[in-house]
């Protein structure tokens, strides 16, 4: 995807409040498509996070949930890329959007940006319609087109005076954004020379330049190196505290675990309560299971009566065992069998065992 204009989406830090414990990932997504979410009406909202005593007033913080979607649906001639999307992403927290490849998270995204147009279905920002919230949103897409022989900071100027701020205001914050996000020695040059890592920067500190209310990435730590990485986790934490609704979607599922408050979870366009009733058992959990030899692996696992499902990696399956010892002794049986196997570890976290449960769901149909 590509960048264009300084249409109205864009963001920047703001004020900390409490970080909230992360739910179950399946709270934040909705049961049937047009039984969505309460419409974001001031009588019927409740208040989930209160801002620092320090944080400026934001617009919806009490009353309205930062994004909500009821039934949203999206076509391109025959292909239904969101076929029923409807969910809440509240005011002060990160919400992560996962699915598959295909699964509609970009359309879906851009949608929320007001960059797109929804076939039907409903959507408010902050209690608006996309259109008339654009000066609320911030949106970083997964690539950022850059005009490369401006300067970052004249790019980020453009932006900020594209949102009616002054020229030494506009200034000013291009120099702070630029120096929190470590690009001040770049400061000056064409973005022509930048990184991918660094472009995803520039673009994260486009996507802050106004200070918006909702925050929409699309793929943020993109090209990032591990300190950067690190960096992005630490400002969205900020940002959710301070009053800031952050969405953001990713396929790095370890990284999210140490960031999201609640998840969103997308298959086939529509939002889906994952499958958790094998992944959440008290007396089992899923562990990776890693071969030289995958087709061996996979032969001796049928062989043996132990259920598999695939991994996202071809050489990787994974498994329901009760703990070490069940893991100590399939480990063994496989080797007396001759499989090569090189990794044998507990799946890493809850979003990766509820992603790897919608592929079960998938691989049902």
């Amino acid at each position: 995807m590509t960048e264009t204009t300084p249409d109205g989406n864009d963001a920047v830090p703001v004020p900390p409040a409490t970080a909230l414990p992360a739910q179950d990932p399946a709270s934040a997504a909705p049961a049937e498509p047009g039984t969505g979410p309460v419409p974001p009406d001031a009588t019927t909202a409740t208040v989930t996070t209160e801002p620092a005593p320090d944080a400026r007033p934001r617009l919806g913080v009490q009353q309205t949930p930062g994004i909500w979607a009821d039934d949203v649906h999206r076509t391109f001639g025959a292909v239904r890329a969101v076929d029923g999307a409807s969910f809440t992403a509240r005011t002060g927290a990160v919400t992560a959007l996962i699915g598959p490849n295909g699964a509609g998270k970009t359309t879906l995204l851009l949608i929320l940006a007001g960059l797109l147009q929804p076939t039907s279905g409903a959507v408010k920002i902050a209690g608006h319609e996309p259109r008339h919230a654009r000066h609320l949103i911030g949106w970083m897409p997964d690539e950022f087109g850059t005009w490369d022989t401006l300067t970052p900071t004249e790019i980020l100027m453009t932006f900020a005076r594209a949102y009616g701020m002054t020229t030494s205001a506009a200034r000013a914050r291009a120099a702070a954004l630029l120096d929190q996000l470590h690009l001040s020695e770049l400061a000056s040059s064409p973005a022509r020379v930048l990184s991918r890592g660094q472009k995803q920067r520039l673009g994260l500190a486009r996507a802050l330049v106004h200070d918006p209310d909702v925050l929409l990435l699309d793929e943020p730590a993109s090209g990032l190196d591990p300190r950067a990485r690190i960096e992005l986790r630490d400002t969205l934490r900020t940002l959710a505290d301070r009053g800031t609704t952050v969405l953001l979607s990713s396929h790095v599922l370890a990284e999210l675990e140490d960031v999201y408050d609640e998840a969103v979870f997308l298959d086939r366009g529509r939002t889906v309560v994952p499958d958790m009733s094998v992944t959440q058992a008290t007396t089992t959990r899923g562990w990776r299971l890693a071969s030289l030899d995958p087709g061996a692996m996979r032969t001796f696992l049928d062989h043996a009566g132990i259920p598999w499902q695939q991994s996202t990696s071809a050489d990787e399956v994974i498994v329901a065992l009760t703990g070490p010892q069940s893991a100590a002794d399939l480990l063994k049986a496989a080797l007396a069998h001759g499989v090569p196997v090189h990794t044998l570890a507990p799946v890493a976290g809850r979003l990766e065992e509820a992603y790897l449960a919608l592929d079960r769901e998938e691989s049902r149909r």
